[in-house]
């Protein structure tokens, strides 16, 4: 194959993984529990596929002859982060949980911290990102100085009004961040959360930025980049991957622009492998328990997905996957340890191909790799020979 596009919906997991009681997440189950608490979801194209024949989801039937190749995968890593399951996806699997701090990160680092970017800090807790700017704005606004802010992820989240310390700026005191954050607090992601407005109406932008760690071993974006193969991140991708290894990193404002981008992508980078993340499932969705929006998200991609698969080539292949769940049915506003499905599509590839329930999502990577004639498997198994014709 000349191409894989490889295309995350963030957080759209199908169940929970046996250890999900271990996560407090027993019971989770994204996508069916949304088309159960709406008595059923329309999503033709992804039927047409095989969705319905890799989990259970009411009002998606299993074809009798699907045209795709489909699976669930289960979550080899420890944790349930996005960086984790990308990293996982492209081959890698974490063995030990990035750290959390679910009583706020230890005063001796955040001394430090404010030491070294020149201002105080407000917060300091775990919160949510649009109700701590409510509540912290105003100070902040006084103060100059930053809100920072975690949540149940190992994140350092820093929110700041970008007409009082400004975009570039805030971007500094997030790489500072970022340095300081390694070893015993090495945290997935450092978030630079801008806002504007004024008291009792502040409004997060879409200038978030993330800056992950590294992965401490190669991916397959890593392998194809070695290779002189083009590899694209559109969306978060690049941010989730430190930005290594990419020849292209398309920024985006959300699931529509960035499945725009990624078409745009598709129609002008006939080789390689192109990654792609639709993040509002997870982001203005999952973790606001907002169900009726999560579907709606679901059928707009589903709609948009005929668009894609016209450009899908002889030598191309079409992943569909997820990095973990955000169930917005359950009382959690967190991520949820869930299987992940795996659809393929690709015109040199069997139709209707079931490749089971896989013990790891490095699968996907180590397949992909070696449709692109890579050496490199990863932490993954191969499904390559199951799939092509």
């Amino acid at each position: 194959m000349k191409r894989c596009i490889l295309m995350v919906l963030d957080s759209v997991g199908v169940g929970a993984l046996p250890d999900a009681s271990a996560y407090g997440d027993e019971g989770s189950d994204t996508l069916g529990n949304i088309a159960r608490y709406l008595g059923g979801l329309a999503l033709p194209s992804l039927e047409a596929l095989g969705l319905g024949c890799l989990h259970p989801v009411e009002g998606v039937a299993c074809p009798e002859q699907p045209s795709g190749c489909y699976g669930k995968m289960a979550e080899a890593s420890a944790g349930k982060d996005s960086i984790v399951g990308h990293w996982e996806l492209a081959g890698l699997i974490t063995e030990r949980p990035f750290p959390t701090y679910p009583d706020g990160f230890p005063r001796d680092l955040i001394a430090e911290f404010a030491g070294r970017i020149g201002r105080g800090v407000l917060g300091n807790k775990v919160a949510s990102g649009t109700e701590i700017i409510q509540e912290l704005g105003a100070e902040h606004l006084g103060t100059g100085s930053p809100i920072v802010y975690t949540s149940a992820d190992s994140v350092f989240q820093v929110a700041a009004h970008e007409e009082v310390i400004p975009i570039e700026e805030l971007y500094r005191i997030c790489r500072v961040a970022r340095e300081l954050l390694r070893g015993e607090h090495g945290v997935a992601r450092v978030i630079a959360r801008p806002f504007v407005g004024e008291p009792g109406h502040f409004t997060r932008t879409e200038r978030r930025k993330d800056f992950g760690l590294e992965p401490p071993a190669d991916t397959v974006l890593d392998a194809a980049y070695r290779a002189g193969l083009p590899t694209v991140a559109v969306g978060k991708v690049g941010d989730l991957f430190a930005h290594r290894s990419l020849t292209e990193d398309v920024k985006t404002s959300g699931n529509l622009d960035s499945l725009r981008q990624l078409l745009q992508c598709v129609r002008s980078t006939p080789r390689g492998l192109i990654f792609g993340n639709l993040v509002d499932f997870d982001m203005l969705y999952g973790h606001r328990n907002d169900v009726e929006g999560f579907a709606q998200a679901l059928v707009e991609f589903d709609t948009f997905l005929p668009s894609l698969l016209e450009e899908i080539g002889p030598e191309d292949v079409l992943f569909i996957s997820a990095d973990h769940g955000c169930d917005p049915t359950t009382a959690s506003t967190d991520h949820s340890r869930e299987y992940v499905p795996v659809l393929c599509f690709g015109k040199g590839l069997r139709e209707g191909v079931d490749v089971g329930v896989r013990r790891t999502f490095a699968d996907l990577g180590a397949t992909a790799a070696e449709l692109l004639g890579l050496g490199f498997r990863g932490a993954g198994t191969s499904f390559a020979d199951r799939i092509l014709l």
